[in-house]
Formats: structure tokens, sequence, C-alpha cells
């Protein structure tokens, strides 16, 4: 692999900073992302929502690395680093389920309440960033206490938001909603789980470009097989695919504002850590709740107490997710991890200084020359959008055009900040 040992110009942004503004796009992407997933209410089936919407991840994870940095350069890092191929295969199965589950909580309780409630993940990784990754370890008193009391201030709202859902006024819970507050719960347990494989990445030095690349094969073998097993089988998907070929194009497009947002969210756990980068990424859900509320109308019906308890957690999720992601990694703790990052090229036999530089951002890794194929990928994957684009009719949905036009623009100025922050770093 081409690699030069420089300092990226970061003018002045550290590393926590980048990780941050990394974490708030990934939030605004990955909160828009899931809109898409709507569509479960005109009738298709939530294995058909989620294969879609793989189809569309499948398709944005080859071409953008494809665009930012070329094939060549994607099969070195991976040649490179082959043992953790396996980890990205897993990492793209557990996201897979996850997916499928967040269709039908989203079916089951609305866009607006499953969001919180799957978000709950922040807890699982850090759980996992405790226990095989030692993060904190070294840490002092207030980064700690930080950490621990936006944990508990997650929990405390996923109970709000959980309780929220199944609130009626002749309080009994309908079992459709506690289905709903299970598969998003559920969620939550394999996307936190999912971060496993990413911070073993990403202590290896691999580039977020190249291990995505890999994830999405994970991802797409794991929904086929879902599908066509579970989903009433191959026929009965393809059924549903051509009787819904006016909205395919809306499901693709999910796909891919999902990997955009995936994608800084990789970052994020480079330079944060899982334990802080997936609460700060997980203001998505203060980004999917605007979506429901503000685009579909999901709260238009609710009650006072029940958009007390919706807005309330929300909030207290959020400030959760912010208390964690601030606590800044003292000395002592960067230490800890640097033992985290030898034990790794120990196991793997890696070169521990070339791997050190990259996990702390100090390798620019230049862009291979681009290949015929390169130009063939991003033909196909223009074509596939063109072709859906063409035949894709307006969801018979309640949508509210000027929130649509509004969300749009703030999802393109973040994308606009965190692009030029990862630019010297990443994508020149």
């Amino acid at each position: 692999m081409n690699t030069t040992l420089t300092k990226p110009g970061r003018k002045g942004i550290s590393l926590h900073q980048l990780g941050v503004i990394s974490g708030l796009t990934a939030g605004v992407w990955l909160g828009a992302a899931e809109a898409p997933t709507k569509l479960v209410n005109i009738g298709l089936s939530p294995f058909t929502i989620s294969l879609c919407m793989v189809a569309g991840v499948f398709t944005a994870r080859w071409t953008l690395p494809t665009l930012l940095k070329g094939t060549s350069f994607v099969a070195a890092d991976l040649r490179s680093k082959s043992h953790l191929i396996v980890w990205a295969l897993l990492a793209g199965a557990l996201w897979a389920v996850a997916n499928t589950l967040t269709v039908y909580a989203i079916r089951d309780v609305g866009l607006a309440i499953a969001f919180p409630l799957w978000n709950a993940n922040a807890l699982v990784g850090l759980f996992w960033a405790r226990i095989l990754f030692r993060e904190l370890e070294g840490a002092g008193a207030k980064v700690i206490a930080r950490v621990l009391l936006g944990a508990l201030a997650t929990v405390i709202a996923a109970v709000m938001l959980g309780f929220s859902s199944m609130h009626s006024s002749s309080g009994a819970i309908p079992h459709h909603a506690l289905q709903g507050v299970l598969a998003a719960i559920g969620a939550s347990l394999m996307w936190g789980t999912m971060y496993v494989p990413y911070r073993k990445a990403y202590l290896s030095g691999m580039s977020p470009l190249s291990f995505v690349t890999a994830f999405t094969v994970g991802e797409l073998v794991t929904m086929l097989t879902l599908a066509v097993t579970l989903g009433g089988g191959a026929t009965t998907i393809l059924a549903e695919l051509h009787q819904a070929q006016g909205v395919l194009f809306w499901l693709f497009l999910g796909g891919f504002v999902w990997v955009v947002g995936d994608l800084f969210q990789q970052f994020a756990a480079k330079y944060l850590g899982i334990g802080r980068g997936i609460p700060l990424s997980n203001t998505n859900q203060l980004w999917g709740l605007a979506w429901g509320a503000l685009v579909f109308g999901e709260l238009a019906g609710a009650d006072r107490l029940h958009k007390l308890l919706v807005v309330s957690g929300s909030l207290v999720m959020v400030s959760g997710a912010a208390l964690i992601s601030s606590a800044v990694a003292t000395a002592n703790e960067q230490t800890s991890r640097k033992r985290a990052i030898l034990r790794e090229c120990d196991r793997y036999h890696l070169e521990h200084a070339e791997t050190l530089a990259a996990v702390e951002g100090e390798v620019y890794d230049a862009a291979q020359p681009r290949r015929w194929w390169d130009y063939l990928i991003v033909l196909t994957a223009t074509s596939i959008f063109i072709y859906l684009g063409k035949h894709a009719v307006y969801p018979a949905l309640y949508m509210n055009s000027l929130w649509i036009i509004i969300l749009g623009a703030i999802l393109l100025l973040s994308l606009l900040i965190g692009g030029i922050s990862l630019r010297r770093t990443h994508f020149s």
C-alpha cells in the first residue's frame, strides 16, 4: 500500500474534535436514512423493505470508496490486514439482522418511538468497549463519571420512550406495540455488538473505506438468506419487488444515505473509540424524531402525556450521549489504548509503528491510480439509480414538503462540514 508518514494538515483540529465532527455528521445522515422504511405502511413486508435498503447499501458501499480512493487502494488495504475480512463479514451480518428488526419496530410503534429505543446500543457498545478493549482504563474520575452518568441517562430515556409507545387512554398495552419495542431492543443488541469488529479494524490501522467494502458482502448475503428463508421464499420476494417498482428508488436511496452516515460513524469510532463514538452518532435519534414528527406527522394525534414522554425521553438520551462524548481521553487512557494496539499487532503480526501512526491519523494513504473497472463500477451504480428513479412514484403517504426541504438542506450542510474536516487526512 502506498503510504507516507506525515502529519495531516488538520489546521488545529485535534483527533477528538475530528471524531466529534464525524459523529455529529453521522447522526444527521443516519437519522434520515430510516425515513424510507416508513414505506412498510403501504404493504411491503419488512424483509422486502430491508432487502431493498441493503441492496442500496451494497451499491453505495462499493461506489463511494471507488470514487474516493479507487479499488486498488481498497484491495491493497484488505490484503495487508486479511485477518479482518471475517470480522467485517460478521459486522455486516449483524447489521442486516438489526436493520430488519428496525423495520418491524417502525411498523409497530413508529419512527419517532423506535429510533430512541434501538439507540440503547450505546450501552451495549460501552460494555464491549470496556470488557474487550479496556476503554476507560486509566481515565480520571471525572471522565469515568461522565461516561457512567451518560449511560444511565440513556437507560432512563429508553425506559421513558418504551413506556410512551405503550401508552393508551385505556391503560392497556397493545400487542403490536410490545412487539415493536422488543424488535427495537433486539436491534440495539445487534448494532451494539456490531461495533466490536469496527474497533478491531481500527486498532489494526485499517481504513474505514476498506472495512465497509468487505462489510457489505456480509450484510447482503445475510439479508438474502433472511428474505428467502423467513420472508416467504424467493417467489414471494420477487413478486413483491415486481409490485413495488415505483418505490424501490426510495429504498435504495435510504440505503445510500445510510452508507454516508455509517462512513462518518466509523471515523468517529476510529478516533473516539466505540464507548464514545456510538453515543455521539446516536444523536441520529434526534434527527429520526424530526423526520418522523415533522415530515410524517407521527405525533399529530398523540395526547399531551405521549408527546411529553417522547420529547423528554429524546432530550434525556441526547444529553446522555453528549455527556459521554464530551469525556476527552486522558493521557493515561491514551496509554492504555496504545497497549491495546500493541496487543492487536502482536496477535496478528502487524508493524507496530505503522499501525499506531494509522490509528492516530498520522498516515496519509494516497489514492491508487484509477483502473477501468473503477469507472465501470461508478457507471453501473449510477445507472441503477437512474433506472429506478425513472420508474419512481410519489409514495402514498402524508409528507410535509417544507420540512423535507429544510432537513435535506441540513443533510447537505453537515456533509460539507464533515467532508472538509476529513478531506486532508483521508479524502485527498
